[in-house]
């Protein structure tokens, strides 16, 4: 059934299908939320009405009006929900988190109505249902399943039980996000304590609350510099311990009580472990196989760890420092080491990174590898000054494919993190009509400052690739349905189309063809280029022993109903940072990922390595910038998105199974 007779009913919307028809973020109001979520579960309740009322059972009659709550709800979460992530006014803010509420909890709901469920089952059972092939069979697949792990197979007073615990886990979740979002702190500091620190950081920094200081908040560009090159290990020890307790009283007791739920959910169904029932959906699908995957990388990592340790306590011995190195000196010997043995300084690479600069070779890159073109909209109707909207056309047809924002500056209230959010999905109608994605960046890089421009530290130029990666998911899509658009692969490998990306950021003929120096224009030396690309694995075992240290104790927590103290938890796998634990520390209720869908999760990340750092070989063996190879993989993993499993993508675009070596050569223990 066409979009106009199911998705818009009620609503006043129009499918985004040219600029003309983009929503106006700057509309976005106490009142317009109001509506709009009262809108959408009016227009969401004539939707379930015609499923269970409908005379026959059919596609049409069944499936396509459930398509169209989804893409209703998803379309809503772009022109409400999204605003308490980048609104400049803290009652919208709010007001955009209260919306978000009523509208997962209506979703959720959904799952837990027995005449949807039994119109969606009856529909199962007849004969076109058995005749459905391809995306549409997927989708009826998918939906059971949806329904089975909302507890529609048990005993109603289990449903019912279940149903209650996963709406306070909604709030929950909610409640924690808001509090990573308006937290507030800083460490004060003086003239005279920044002393070795860049001019343009100092500049940077807003004044303090106390005549002659000046404030490091808890805003990435604030705190990683300071970290890398501050030689004041007092200061890098008070900010790590502020740094490292960001919403400890708000949150501790909102991540304890969400993680009794889940293992309270987990028991209804019978399962081991809400880990156990979550990975159902992932391609691990058992977390002894993410226990696997860990066992198989720690030995080795730990024994090449201790050697980068011994190299920084040499450092600190030097600098007249007793005792063991600490985790706030990490970065700090890592900065040294790179000055020392690589003649890397992170101020004079940051000088050949001016935004501008890599966004347009970012543009420039996958515009010619993917067969797209990019145009900056000028008129944007955008929430923030600071934000920016580009179109997205084919290069071949000139079709229009995509819009996404870039919001990159930190302020007050903002997301504070990066990620990429999905503001429109893009799907097909039965007509064949396309809706046109739409997207947005949001990140926290170094901010212009002292009339120079915003000057990028090669770990945010790697982190804006990354997080293109997403939107490229998105923009790309060619799901007909909601289901399988916006990036939604299974969960353990969503990072791999970003960190394939990321790859680009470490070669030299790749770098040299847009860093310049932001007063002269004058390309990066070739040889400071080798001398960053050398580095890239220094150090490589304690980062990513950190990063299997966030992903154990997030299983940890989650993969049994004996439910464990969270902090206990960190305390006691602190080891495997190699790093003894900050005394007073609790940096769990500042890790968004736990209550911000990674739960059970997180070791994703480096899962999608695998298959990232596998798939980048089809370009490495033959030419990184290869416009063939960019094109099959467009075609053959970003274009299908969600339609197909991540496996079979994989293999589909390599021609054979995925192997780790890539993956093991990255982390340099092949």
């Amino acid at each position: 059934m066409a979009r106009s007779e199911h998705a818009w009913i009620g609503t006043g919307r129009t499918a985004v299908t040219s600029l003309a028809q983009m929503f106006d973020h700057t509309s976005v109001s106490l009142e317009s939320l109001d509506a709009l979520t009262a809108a959408t579960i009016a227009a969401g309740e004539k939707l379930v009405n015609e499923v269970v009322s409908a005379p026959n059972r059919t596609f049409t009659s069944t499936m396509l009006p459930l398509e169209s709550i989804a893409r209703l709800v998803a379309e809503a979460y772009g022109e409400g929900p999204f605003a308490a992530q980048v609104h400049s006014d803290a009652a919208v803010r709010d007001a955009a988190r209260a919306s978000e509420e009523r509208l997962t909890k209506w979703s959720l709901d959904l799952a837990y109505r027995d005449d949807l469920y039994d119109a969606v089952r009856a529909y199962a059972e007849t004969p076109e249902a058995n005749a459905l092939t391809g995306e549409e069979r997927r989708f009826l697949e998918f939906t059971l399943r949806d329904f089975r792990l909302a507890g529609q197979e048990l005993p109603s007073e289990t449903r019912d039980a279940i149903q209650k615990m996963r709406q306070r886990l909604v709030e929950l979740e909610l409640a924690f996000a808001t509090n990573l979002a308006e937290y507030e702190d800083q460490l004060e500091v003086t003239r005279d304590d920044l002393a070795g620190m860049p001019e343009a950081y100092i500049e940077s920094l807003a004044e303090g609350s106390q005549p002659g200081t000046l404030a490091i908040t808890m805003d990435y560009p604030d705190v990683l510099p300071f970290f890398d090159q501050s030689p004041r290990r007092d200061l890098r020890e008070q900010l790590a311990a502020k740094f490292n307790s960001i919403a400890v009283d708000t949150n501790g007791p909102i991540l304890r009580d969400a993680i009794r739920l889940r293992a309270d959910v987990a028991a209804a169904f019978g399962h081991d472990s809400w880990a156990d029932y979550r990975m159902q959906e992932k391609m691990a699908k058992t977390p002894g196989a993410v226990a696997e995957f860990y066992d198989s990388l720690v030995p080795a990592l730990t024994a090449a760890a201790a050697n980068e340790r011994a190299e920084m306590a040499a450092l600190l011995a030097a600098d007249g420092h007793e005792g063991d190195v600490q985790a706030w000196d990490r970065r700090y010997y890592h900065t040294r080491i790179l000055q020392e043995r690589y003649g890397v300084d992170p101020a004079e690479v940051a000088a050949y990174f001016p935004l501008d600069q890599v966004v347009k070779g970012l543009f420039e890159i996958t515009q010619s590898v993917f067969g797209l073109r990019y145009r900056l909209v000028e008129t944007t109707q955008a929430w923030h000054e600071d934000a920016n909207l580009y179109e997205v056309r084919d290069a071949t047809d000139n079709s229009l494919l995509a819009f996404f924002y870039m919001d990159l500056f930190p302020r007050e209230g903002k997301f504070s993190h990066a990620a990429a959010f999905p503001l429109v999905p893009a799907t097909v109608d039965t007509d064949g009509t396309r809706a046109v994605p739409v997207s947005a960046i949001l990140a926290n890089l170094t901010k212009p400052a002292a009339g120079r421009p915003s000057l990028l530290r090669h770990e945010e130029v790697v982190t804006v690739f990354h997080e293109f990666g997403h939107i490229l998911h998105m923009s790309l899509s060619r799901a007909r349905f909601t289901r399988f658009s916006a990036a939604s692969t299974e969960w353990d490998f969503v990072e791999a189309p970003s960190q394939i990306m990321e790859n680009w950021c470490w070669d030299a003929s790749v770098l040299g063809r847009f860093a310049r120096h932001h007063e002269t224009g004058e390309p990066i030396p070739t040889e400071l280029v080798t001398r960053l690309t050398d580095a890239r694995n220094l150090n490589v075992a304690l980062f990513n022993l950190r990063q299997i240290f966030l992903g154990q104790i997030d299983l940890d927590v989650h993969n049994t109903l004996d439910v464990p103290d969270p902090l206990e938890v960190e305390i006691t796998r602190a080891v495997l940072t190699t790093f003894a634990h900050q005394p007073g520390t609790f940096i769990m209720p500042s890790f968004g990922h736990l209550l911000g869908g990674y739960d059970a999760g997180y070791y994703g990340y480096l899962w999608a390595q695998v298959y990232g750092q596998d798939m980048f070989t089809a370009f490495s063996d033959r030419d990184i910038l290869s416009s063939d190879v960019g094109m099959r993989y467009r075609r053959d993993i970003l274009e299908p998105n969600g339609t197909i499993d991540a496996a079979d993508l994989v293999v589909r675009f390599l021609g054979r199974d995925p192997s780790n070596q890539a993956f093991l050569q990255h982390l340099g223990i092949a």
